[in-house]
């Protein structure tokens, strides 16, 4: 919102003198810009799991006295208009197929201060007829679909955070072990963590007074998932998921 906002705010400042003279009745550059990103929102269609293709290609049809205004506004305003799609599209995670175009067209039907937009999905710019007044982004990439973050492994014990950054840490008593746990109801070499293709795991290693995950006890492999909880004598431990730069020492 924060650089939408900006925008939206250069946008008005561009083009203060052409919208302070006339008639009360005529479209706001701001109103146009709110327009678009609705659009987008509207037309949006998910087509696979983190693939939400928009429209990159928009009609916005004025009055005429407003289309008269549109030509004075000219490529400037044209190009903010374009980066408002091209920043909402990417806050969204949506995906473009072709540089985002902007075209004002005459509608003799429009009363002054309404306005409508057509969009469409198009890979390239085309030529379109010579009424229209279109401006592009030139060279702008289609927005890429939102990456996932990788996650990182951790786990909190008494107050520190531990990254599993091994695929085998070994938690107990002894000070040999990667993490060292210091509880009488612990053994010395108690439990062991396995991360292997994604999936993180709990292991006991015959410890004296056995190991839990939720409050079940584990016997032979325990898969962890997101905020189990595992018990390993007085000492609670729970296991996290988090974007890797929010790990902690190991």
């Amino acid at each position: 919102m924060g650089l939408l906002d900006k925008v939206e705010r250069g946008i008005e400042k561009a083009v203060r003198g052409v919208f302070s003279t006339g008639s009360k009745a005529q479209v706001e550059p701001v109103e146009i810009a709110s327009r678009l990103r609705r659009e987008v929102d509207h037309k949006a269609l998910t087509v696979a799991a983190g693939r939400t293709l928009v429209p990159n290609v928009f009609d916005v049809q004025l009055s005429e006295d407003d289309f008269g205004r549109a030509q004075e506004w000219g490529t400037p305003l044209a190009e903010e208009l374009c980066d408002v799609v091209i920043n909402h599209v990417r806050s969204q995670g949506y995906i473009l197929q072709g540089p985002v175009r902007i075209s004002f067209r005459r509608e003799t039907g429009l009363r002054a201060g309404d306005f409508e937009i057509a969009s469409s999905t198009e890979k390239s710019q085309g030529t379109g007829d010579a009424q229209p007044q279109p401006y592009a982004r030139p060279n702008v990439p289609a927005a890429p679909s939102r990456q996932p973050v990788r996650l990182q492994p951790v786990l909190d014990i008494d107050g520190q955070r531990y990254s599993l950054n091994a695929p085998s840490i070994v938690l107990g008593r002894s000070s040999e072990a990667d993490i060292h746990i210091e509880d009488t109801g612990v053994s010395r070499r108690h439990l062991e963590i396995r991360t292997a293709n994604g999936i993180t795991s709990a292991v006991d290693l015959g410890s004296t007074n056995g190991s839990y995950v939720n409050g079940q006890k584990v016997s032979g492999s325990t898969e962890l998932t997101d905020g189990s909880t595992i018990t390993m004598g007085r000492t609670k431990i729970i296991f996290r998921l988090l974007p890797a730069n929010q790990g902690g020492h190991a």
